[in-house]
């Protein structure tokens, strides 16, 4: 996956892209706006790491990380669908997981689960168990699924 040519065919699509990062800590928005002339596509990045963060910037509700934890689908959802309210984009990445050390039986270490959001579309979201590869290569192979998410946002819209 190419970020060059993901940032080229939202620009030729007319897409801004915002993302919505806690265990990534803002990885995918540096990996966007390293490259030059980003600028015409990324809107913003919002680096929610604790559940306050979550619910002030991006309107994740406290009965859904009640309910789901933090590292849950259904707050990547709701992470994603607030980036897209809370910004000038039309395409949003979610990240929520445990890159470790650490986890527990039911959330385990390598746990992340996404949300994309596209204008228009239903959110869809998805968990990916990375394994307890080490707390770096979780969150570098995070911020390569988003990437690789928002490039499949542009080819193929979420399914209504």
């Amino acid at each position: 996956m190419n970020v060059a040519d993901l940032l080229d065919r939202a620009k030729a699509q007319g897409v801004m892209i915002a993302t919505a990062e806690s265990c990534t800590g803002g990885m995918v928005a540096a990996a966007l706006t390293d490259i030059p002339g980003s600028s015409a596509v990324v809107d913003r990045g919002f680096v929610t790491y604790t559940n306050a963060a979550k619910q002030q910037m991006l309107g994740v509700r406290a009965d859904t990380l009640d309910a789901h934890g933090a590292v849950s689908e259904e707050v990547a959802q709701e992470m994603a669908d607030g980036a897209l309210r809370n910004s000038g984009a039309q395409l949003t990445v979610s990240i929520t997981g445990i890159a470790g050390p650490g986890g527990s039986e039911f959330k385990p270490e390598g746990r992340v689960c996404f949300g994309l959001a596209v204008e228009g579309q239903r959110t869809v979201t998805e968990t990916v168990e990375f394994g307890a590869l080490g707390r770096d290569k979780v969150r570098l192979a995070a911020r390569d699924h988003a990437l690789d998410l928002l490039s499949r946002g542009l080819l193929e819209p979420a399914q209504n």
